[in-house]
């Protein structure tokens, strides 16, 4: 599609969106009083993971990229922690599916970043 975004062809965008839908579906599973606390800070990471790589793309330039491809994988990095404590709390059981993804997702933002930094290398020199 010509009018497409650039980062609705990166394969870490479309994977973190799935991550994100995955996350609303297992706060769900939360107590009630969770709901301002654990599930809404899950959810805004969550979020802000495709969110954050959506503007990278849209910047102008590879740096910016990288700036926000590493704001992406802090908001990774946060919502690892959170299901993490939701498992410990005894909130959910099985996360397996879900810590699948967000190893997944580490590895895509992790080769982006690598992919990205070795282009800028290479036209500095």
């Amino acid at each position: 599609m010509p009018n497409e975004r650039p980062h609705r062809r990166l394969l870490a965008w479309q994977e973190s969106m799935k991550l994100a839908t995955h996350v609303y579906a297992l706060t769900n599973l939360l107590p009630a009083e969770e709901r301002f606390a654990l599930s809404s800070q899950m959810r805004r990471a969550a979020i802000s993971i495709p969110s954050n790589i959506a503007e990278g793309a849209a910047r102008g330039s590879k740096k910016e990229f990288v700036h926000f491809l590493g704001l992406s994988r802090g908001s990774l990095s946060e919502l690892d922690t959170q299901i993490t404590l939701a498992k410990d709390l005894g909130f959910v059981m099985d996360t397996a599916a879900v810590e699948a993804q967000v190893n997944r997702i580490f590895r895509l933002i992790n080769g982006l970043i690598s992919s990205t930094r070795a282009t800028l290398e290479t036209n500095h020199q």
